[in-house]
């Protein structure tokens, strides 16, 4: 499995907004792909900025190309935007994955 992390800030009064945005756009769209295994959204408040990470899941690299196009390292960025984040962040970074159940036992993947 393979976990694509991407980074986002906004003013700290755009947090509920942005989160309902991303909520419409990229979760959604996400939810709906083949080979997509979920999303885990981490938000949190330093000072006057809100802070995001949008880590996905997925089961390939080919998998990520339905949702990212031909260059898998860019961040996709939907029209609005440019109206909530501090700065676009130009890439994401992917991590090949292993997972471990409660009781400690490794599961590639």
């Amino acid at each position: 499995m393979i976990a694509r992390f991407w980074r986002g800030a906004t003013r700290a009064a755009d947090r509920d907004t942005y989160l309902e945005y991303l909520h419409r756009t990229g979760v959604a769209d996400i939810l709906k792909l083949e080979g997509n295994r979920g999303i885990r959204l981490l938000h949190r408040l330093a000072g006057d900025q809100a802070e995001f990470l949008f880590v996905s899941f997925w089961d390939s690299l080919d998998a990520i190309h339905a949702f990212a196009g031909p260059d898998i390292q860019s961040a996709v960025y939907y029209p609005e935007d440019r109206k909530y984040l501090l700065e676009l962040t130009p890439e994401v970074v992917h991590y090949e994955m292993e997972t471990f159940d409660a009781l400690h036992r490794h599961r590639a993947g």
